[in-house]
């Protein structure tokens, strides 16, 4: 069983990481695709950061699973298990990300 005070400082140390890429972003062009509708919005940055985060847990806790919200809107199979879940959300406010 995992320390949960560990998997919440690891989370949080990764976090600040991840958001060093999202910072670098602000004033480049974004790649900005359509999920489901005009409202609904990925970008390249919320797919990368997402890979960045996903793995760095994949390699501290090999045993812990994931529903990551690009992952799954570009059809990733959803499986939920008893194992611990981390659910990952790159950018939250896409729209407001693209329109800075």
């Amino acid at each position: 069983m995992a320390d949960w005070t560990d998997c919440l400082n690891f989370g949080i140390s990764i976090a600040k990481q991840a958001s060093e890429v999202v910072l670098s972003a602000f004033q480049q062009h974004k790649e900005v695709k359509l999920k489901s509708s005009p409202a609904d919005l990925v970008t390249e940055t919320d797919q990368r950061v997402e890979k960045i985060l996903i793995s760095a847990i994949r390699n501290r806790y090999p045993q812990h699973r994931f529903i990551g919200e690009e992952s799954v809107a570009a059809g990733e199979h959803l499986e939920l298990t008893d194992s611990p879940t981390w659910i990952i959300d790159p950018i939250d406010g896409t729209v407001n990300f693209v329109h800075r």
